[in-house]
């Protein structure tokens, strides 16, 4: 047997790949930083955020490389019965996580757009990438290994790991050329790597709620918009009080996965501060849901967002977030809270906004 291709394979190999422990650490340290990276990416929506999505998508084909060198390395502690010990289950487990995100990342920029049941292939990406971080700490605490000095030649790991970053970076390149040539729906990503809804109005785009917030259709004839707060004067507005006569078009890029331009009609945020004579010192903006949901803006950013009851001349359903959504374009969807009932002027932030995204709509 002519054992020549598996030798030049193997120099190859140990050419760029480095120091075992260096991997493993390697890995954790990119499993974290994909983890706070894809966190922090939900909440950005403007293009000047660019970089943090290139970076993330670098990373995320970097990480298959040096998961490709672990396993090469381990595969015989699981095909040999033999050397199975009380943590090859819990490695086993890491390793499917870790594939699951990998191939849920990679089929979504390639532009498959499947449902498996309420969920996008993109929150698929994000469960598995969720549970990969206590995994991979569990597995790197049974077989807890620093790295040795010798494990740090300067110039021989640098140059290696500079080559998996940039053929991470080329690899990337490569997959948004292939989209275009191919012509695929992942070609038409933004660079949050939703994918457009094309039409207008309410059957244009998906209907999804953040987490539990999900109420019983609202009643118009029973609710009510209130402006309180850090105002000279408290105002309160009725459906049918509402004269929505200020327009924009803006574009949704909601963190399920998709995006969608339209034109929104309702009132002018700005407006009803002026109106309710918004204080001096006020600093925020928070709409708060029927829900208990809530989210708060700049109080000058709040001036140039619309609430909205109606999109491209239909009158927002209930999926939607009728009576009135707020529309803050720069923002992701989630920020965008539906079934507003209450602005309240604010001269503090309101970081609890942070837990109620997690809790609210939950009986």
């Amino acid at each position: 047997m002519d054992r020549r291709p598996t030798a030049l394979l193997r120099r190859a190999r140990d050419a760029v790949e480095p120091p075992a422990r260096l991997v493993d650490w390697s890995l954790f340290a990119i499993v974290v930083f994909e983890a706070v990276s894809g966190l922090v990416s939900f909440t950005v929506g403007s293009a000047s955020w660019w970089p943090l999505f290139w970076a993330h998508r670098v990373a995320g084909v970097t990480f298959v490389a040096l998961l490709g060198f672990k396993l090469a390395r381990v595969r015989h502690r699981v095909t040999d019965r033999r050397q199975w010990r009380p943590s090859t289950g819990l490695s086993v487990l890491t390793t499917i996580a870790a594939v699951g995100a990998l191939a849920t990342g990679t089929a979504w920029v390639f532009g498959l757009d499947v449902r498996l049941s309420y969920w996008t292939l993109l929150s698929v990406h994000v469960g598995f990438g969720l549970v990969l971080v206590p995994l991979v700490v569990a597995h790197l605490s049974t077989r807890f290994r620093l790295p040795r000095r010798r494990d740090f030649d300067r110039r021989r790991t640098s140059l290696k790991y500079a080559g998996l970053l940039v053929s991470g970076a080329v690899v990337y390149r490569g997959q948004e050329f292939a989209n275009r040539v191919l012509d695929s729906s992942g070609a038409d990503r933004r660079f949050t790597g939703s994918q457009p809804r094309e039409g207008d109005g309410n059957g244009a785009f998906p209907v999804t709620s953040w987490v539990a917030d999900d109420p019983d259709p609202v009643d118009t004839d029973e609710w009510t918009l209130d402006v309180a707060g850090a105002t000279g004067s408290d105002l309160e507005f009725t459906y049918d009080g509402i004269a929505p006569d200020a327009e924009r078009e803006a574009l949704l890029d909601c963190t399920s996965g998709w995006y969608t331009v339209q034109r929104w009609r309702g009132l002018r945020v700005g407006d009803l501060l002026e109106s309710a004579g918004a204080a001096a010192d006020a600093r925020y903006v928070r709409f708060v849901s029927v829900t208990g949901y809530r989210w708060s803006l700049p109080i000058d950013e709040a001036r140039d967002a619309l609430l909205a009851t109606h999109v491209d001349d239909e009158r927002l359903t209930h999926g939607h977030g009728a009576p009135a959504r707020l529309v803050a374009p720069g923002r992701r969807g989630f920020q965008w809270v539906k079934w507003v009932e209450r602005i309240e002027v604010r001269r503090r932030g309101d970081p609890a906004q942070w837990v109620v995204t997690l809790v609210s709509g939950f009986e």
